[in-house]
């Protein structure tokens, strides 16, 4: 559950069967107040255009859906005596379209489709000023999981590598001292092929700079740390492979730089 501001007002976004739905009761309230939420809903859900709008989206979104009851809907909205509220529209349609919460979040939601064409009931800004915020939303949540990713594929790659020191340089018997000093030539393999120093020589020449040198070119090292794991599967010797992932690392940083990575940047 997260919420966005549209002119002055919190509206509820929420997840449901890898959805996302909208609280109209939230924007309900931008229009009338909460006192009058719910019967703005049954107001707009009565009316013949709204049913074959949900009717209609249930047909492409929902094969469970019953298209028989949607019909004796469709040919009863409109008249003085039609009543329908979300609940019965869910529970005798079997739509999915609407989801009605109770508890500390409850109220009316709606999927987002349906949800900014119910903003057009409150006003024409108030459903472009929706759009836009909700857009907004989505293209932060983007960002904040292409960053884990980046993280995840760090740590697996930090683990392929680690794995394959600890299975082809590290001898038998060898103690926990020696082993961690072994580990941190082949890391430091890793930071000469990329910055052309050790952790110790960039941590001395950058006193000022924050993390350490990893932070800056995390999808790079990723990639090279995956490939020394190949090499040394290989038997290729430390020297030789400093030599191939200082080149493979020229050529990545460039490419990076460059912006030809389909939109990837350095962090930095």
């Amino acid at each position: 559950m997260v919420k966005i501001t549209v002119q002055d007002t919190l509206i509820s976004v929420l997840q449901w069967e890898e959805r996302d739905y909208i609280s109209l009761t939230d924007m309900a309230s931008a229009k009338e107040g909460d006192s009058r939420s719910a019967d703005i809903i049954k107001n707009w859900i009565r009316t013949r255009y709204t049913i074959e709008f949900l009717g209609t989206w249930e047909v492409i979104h929902n094969p469970d859906f019953k298209v028989v009851e949607f019909d004796h809907f469709r040919k009863s909205a409109g008249l003085p005596s039609f009543v329908l509220s979300a609940s019965e529209w869910i529970e005798r349609t079997n739509a999915i379209g609407l989801v009605v919460r109770k508890g500390r979040y409850g109220g009316t939601y709606a999927h987002k489709d349906i949800a900014f064409e119910f903003g057009s009931a409150i006003s024409v800004p108030f459903k472009l000023y929706l759009i836009e915020e909700f857009q907004r939303l989505k293209t932060n949540e983007l960002q904040q999981l292409g960053w884990s990713v980046k993280c995840e594929l760090s740590k697996i790659n930090y683990r392929i590598h680690t794995d394959t020191v600890k299975h082809n340089l590290i001898p038998a018997e060898i103690t926990p001292k020696q082993a961690s000093m072994i580990y941190a030539n082949e890391a430091d393999v890793l930071n000469v092929a990329m910055f052309g120093m050790t952790a110790k020589q960039w941590r001395d020449d950058n006193p000022e700079l924050k993390g350490n040198i990893r932070d800056y070119a995390i999808i790079c090292l990723s990639n090279m740390e995956n490939l020394n794991a190949v090499f040394i599967d290989q038997g290729i010797p430390q020297g030789e492979r400093l030599i191939k992932l200082n080149q493979i690392a020229i050529h990545q940083m460039n490419v990076l730089e460059s912006g030809d990575s389909g939109g990837i940047k350095l962090l930095r």
